[in-house]
């Protein structure tokens, strides 16, 4: 029996198409056969960015590949979560962002991405707790004093951070709402220009991270009233976590994810998150980690994903509660 024209034309697209498949499972199974990159949405020697080199250093031992990270700040992130959001979800390129990623939805109303939707979150990188600092001038001499003082004179004390929506806002409005203080929120362009403010006693308090707490503490230009960890650090021992202080459930998260595009192969998502936590549990990455103040945090992805799913739901209720906006 004769085949008709048509009839080859689907037999040659079938074919097409199953050599297509063929050839895309191949790829898979190879994976990862050149470089990977990991966008890191803020600025070289941010703190997101050092954990994102530190993990892209030691993954390369595991994929086999160059892994290579780029700086695409702007907006609070936005620029390059929205680069990784519409890339090739062919496990080829990964977002490397903090838990402001899941702020951002309520921040900027229109995002080109849906966070939830358009990314995969692989596993978490990294925690850095935060330590409450105040301008040694204030005479602030503890975390409870500070509270009681500003209960006293609503409107009086303000706290700084480094911009409207930013982590060091969020932790700000969330501990304020949870002690019922009246207080003014002080924004700045960047980390340096509050702190200089805060040194000054220009700003009474500043959630600030550990990192760069740590030595504007130990050379006596801040005092730190609390810090917003499960147990004291090693590296401010003499410092209380906000619970000891009296305060429980105040505390604003910091931490760094990895993300892949939604529609990334199973086979990429899989790899990238075991070779990821084998680097996490290396004694090389933890000790690094720690000099700065941070903590490996490997997960699940399950457990990532469940975590950020509940976080985005908390902060999304803050952002409201709170009336905070990206722009003022």
């Amino acid at each position: 029996m004769k085949t008709s024209r048509r009839q080859w034309l689907q037999l040659a697209c079938a074919a097409a198409g199953t050599a297509a498949l063929s050839a895309a499972s191949k790829a898979q199974a190879g994976y990862p056969s050149r470089a990977v990159r990991l966008i890191v949405p803020f600025t070289a020697g941010s703190t997101t960015d050092v954990i994102g080199r530190g993990v892209a250093e030691r993954l390369e031992k595991g994929l086999g590949q160059p892994v290579v990270v780029e700086n695409r700040p702007g907006a609070g992130g936005v620029l390059g979560a929205s680069q990784v959001a519409s890339a090739a979800p062919d496990g080829y390129t990964a977002l490397v962002h903090s838990a402001g990623h899941l702020a951002n939805a309520s921040l900027y109303p229109n995002l080109k991405y849906d966070t939830l939707l358009d990314f995969v979150p692989v596993t978490m990188l990294a925690t850095m707790p935060n330590v409450v600092v105040a301008a040694n001038s204030s005479q602030f001499t503890s975390l409870q004093n500070l509270v009681d003082r500003v209960k006293a004179e609503p409107g009086k004390y303000t706290f700084g951070s480094s911009g409207n929506g930013s982590v060091a806002h969020i932790s700000g409005e969330k501990f304020r709402i949870a002690t019922g203080m009246n207080a003014v929120h002080v924004p700045y362009r960047g980390t340096p220009e509050a702190i200089n403010d805060v040194i000054a006693g220009r700003v009474d308090w500043f959630f600030l991270p550990l990192a760069l707490a740590l030595p504007m503490v130990r050379s006596g230009k801040l005092t730190a009233l609390a810090i917003s960890a499960d147990q004291r650090s090693a590296l401010l021992p003499e410092v209380p976590t906000t619970a000891e202080a009296g305060f429980v459930g105040v505390d604003h998260k910091f931490w760094v994810g990895l993300f892949l595009p939604a529609g990334t192969p199973d086979v990429a998502v899989r790899r990238l998150h075991a070779d990821t936590v084998t680097a996490l549990r290396s004694d090389i990455l933890k000790s690094r980690f720690e000099s700065l103040g941070a903590q490996t945090a490997p997960m699940e992805q399950a457990q990532f994903a469940a975590l950020a799913n509940d976080e985005f739901a908390r902060v999304t209720a803050l952002i409201r509660d709170a009336g905070i906006r990206a722009g003022g």
